[in-house]
């Protein structure tokens, strides 16, 4: 009787292991989700801000065609985008457009001038800043959802609820050019 019960207290133990650990990568799973909505979010509302923009710029500016022009593609490619990497490729590359736009901008005194003007540049100060938050969360629990898929028995289960290592919102070689970005003046 004692080997019963002993045999079914392990038994147990793995059962709740397995269960609790199985409800640990469900939770962190459902993290990294809302990390990519929140992401999502503060995206869609930087690509609201975009017309609001880009019609100030134009009325303020009417040799600058070239970097308007500029927004509006990354704008529509990052909308077209259909892959996490394409999509990452071209809210790259939109944020490098807004950045040479608002460079650009600097050298217009009127454009500078408009309160409208100077309203927008904080809005989209507010989301760039926002969207690096949610960048930077995203990775801390992708971070954390990674680790313990590597760790027992989290490695075991894994594999059986398909349940695979997820990349980090990785800018790659653009990096660079954003280390190096120009220094707005507000």
């Amino acid at each position: 009787m004692s080997f019963f019960w002993i045999l079914a207290t392990c038994l147990g133990a793995v059962a709740a292991l397995c269960w609790m650990t199985y409800n640990r990568l469900m939770a962190l799973d459902s993290r990294c989700e809302q990390a990519m909505a929140d992401i999502d979010v503060q995206l869609k509302q930087r690509h609201a801000l975009l017309p609001n923009l880009l019609e100030t710029v134009r009325a303020f500016t009417q040799h600058e065609r070239d970097a308007i022009e500029v927004v509006a593609k990354a704008r529509a490619a990052a909308v077209r985008a259909t892959t996490p990497q394409a999509q990452l490729l071209a809210e790259t590359a939109l944020g490098d457009g807004i950045r040479q736009l608002l460079t650009i901008a600097e050298s217009y005194p009127d454009l500078k001038a408009s309160q409208h003007f100077r309203e927008l540049r904080i809005e989209i100060a507010d989301v760039e800043n926002k969207l690096a938050a949610s960048r930077r969360y995203l990775n801390a629990t992708v971070n954390e959802f990674n680790a313990t898929l590597r760790q027992f028995p989290a490695n075991v289960l894994a594999g059986q609820f398909h349940l695979a290592r997820r990349p980090f919102y990785d800018i790659g070689v653009e990096r660079v050019l954003l280390d190096d970005a120009p220094v707005l003046k507000m």
